[in-house]
């Protein structure tokens, strides 16, 4: 006797039906939420569809969340409730519940600075920013570069750098990001930023910190960082008011090397490139450019 196949078959139809889409939290389930909800409950529900495009809905989170603990003595209790804020879009709220726990010295303190930090760079507070990142390390700065902040694996030091230089303290951004690794490629580009903060003002440190930089992208054989580099080399120049003689002649050659007829063009006295031609370091523009063997001339 044969086994039908009509089972097999319906278990297959079943697994291929749609799975039908969520339904939209009603009000009444809210409002329980509201008066039931943890961090964790909280945080899951502001990811909710219905909850997120909810202006009136993430406030209510959000209130709940500021007022859940008033006064608090565990620093998990505060993360927790600081990271939910953070997710529910709230990071002002979130360093106001920080701000109810003193952390102690060590690991806690350690924690709490790097969830501080978390929220004032989220509220864009460029000022408290960088000052949980100096409190950090305590001011020494050079440990800042072997840290990674969460969530997006950024460098500690080209972080705080990037909060002075939003500060409009160009001069001490310029000082932070040097005092990390200036090796390779990524030395080079720190360089680069360095000097665009100096600026023509600063004429002489900005255009040797491009010179070094240079040097390190031709020793990494990276070409197209070269031609950014003496790109920059020639508007400091002018910035300045020179000519950018040597930087422009500099360009000109390794354009060549590379032939890169779309810089050539822009370097001609119209500066108007072809509009057929493109960038190699456009979008879409081919990859030699980086990865080419080609030394150029001095």
């Amino acid at each position: 006797m044969g086994i039908s196949p009509f089972p097999l078959l319906l278990t297959l139809m079943a697994a291929a039906a749609p799975v039908p889409p969520p339904q939209p939290m009603g009000e009444e389930r809210f409002q329980q939420l509201l008066q039931s909800a943890d961090a964790q409950a909280a945080e899951q529900a502001c990811l909710d569809p219905s909850i997120a495009s909810s202006d009136r809905r993430r406030q209510d989170l959000r209130d709940r969340l500021l007022a859940l603990h008033p006064v608090v003595d565990s620093l998990d209790v505060v993360l927790a409730d600081a990271g939910a804020l953070l997710s529910c879009g709230a990071p002002e709220s979130a360093a106001v519940v920080l701000s109810r726990y003193s952390p102690l010295m060590g690991e806690e303190r350690r924690r709490w600075l790097l969830i501080r930090w978390q929220a004032a760079d989220a509220a864009r507070d460029h000022r408290q920013a960088a000052l949980a990142l100096r409190r950090l390390v305590n001011g020494n700065l050079k440990e800042l570069d072997a840290v990674v902040l969460l969530p997006d694996q950024q460098n500690g030091l080209d972080q705080l750098a990037f909060h002075e230089a939003a500060l409009r303290r160009l001069d001490e951004a310029a000082a932070v990001v040097l005092q990390g690794s200036l090796e390779g490629v990524t030395g080079a580009r720190r360089m680069a930023q360095a000097a665009e903060w100096l600026g023509p003002d600063q004429l002489d440190q900005a255009d040797q910190l491009l010179e070094t930089a240079l040097d390190q992208a031709a020793a990494e054989r990276s070409w197209g960082l070269a031609m950014d580099l003496l790109r920059q080399q020639l508007e400091l120049q002018q910035a300045a008011g020179g000519d950018g003689a040597r930087p422009r002649q500099r360009l000109e050659r390794l354009a060549i090397l590379l032939e890169d007829r779309y810089s050539l063009e822009t370097l001609q006295p119209d500066g108007t490139p072809d509009p057929l031609l493109r960038s190699p370091r456009a979008p879409g523009g081919h990859a030699a450019v980086g990865d080419t063997t080609v030394a150029p001339s001095p």
